[in-house]
């Protein structure tokens, strides 16, 4: 199994394939909407619009696992989003990320790359990113700030 066989629903309900962002590299963000991280959500839609037109992209993926801090609908979290944070970049439907009934892609994504002491995603605002081939290239730790990201993301990009 490799990313781009992977798929998920958006939060419109439209079923994607990840094979429609190769070429693209691509940051996944498990999100919240009640987290003290949650503020991350501006510099991610900063590092989308700064990068986009170069074939950026940020996937946001509500989670209620972590204290239940997106416990809202699909509806709610990509409103509050949109209303709060002037988020544009693809949300989908929330999903589970660990455990029995974690998501396909998330299952794939910690295989890839395993977190300090293992692969369960600790936390709100884990994020992966992949490169143009469709390769995990690095997980980062829910405390990263997105901008911190954005060297590797430029050398990915270049």
């Amino acid at each position: 199994m490799n990313f781009y066989h992977l798929e998920a629903k958006k939060m419109n309900g439209q079923m994607v394939r990840m094979d429609e962002y190769q070429g693209k590299v691509v940051l996944i963000v498990n999100t919240a909407s009640k987290c003290g991280l949650t503020p991350q959500f501006k510099e991610l839609e900063a590092l989308y619009q700064d990068y986009k037109p170069q074939g950026f992209e940020v996937l946001g993926f509500p989670c209620n696992q972590f204290a239940k801090q997106d416990s809202g609908s699909n509806k709610e979290i990509h409103e509050f989003c949109q209303l709060n944070y002037g988020v544009s970049f693809t949300m989908f439907e929330k999903i589970e990320v660990n455990g029995e009934g974690a998501h396909p892609l998330y299952r794939f994504l910690k295989k890839e790359a395993k977190g300090l002491f293992s692969s369960e995603i600790k936390w709100n605002f884990t994020k992966f990113l992949i490169d143009q081939n469709g390769r995990v290239i690095r997980r980062y730790a829910p405390t990263v700030k997105p901008s911190k990201i954005e060297a590797d993301i430029q050398k990915l990009l270049k």
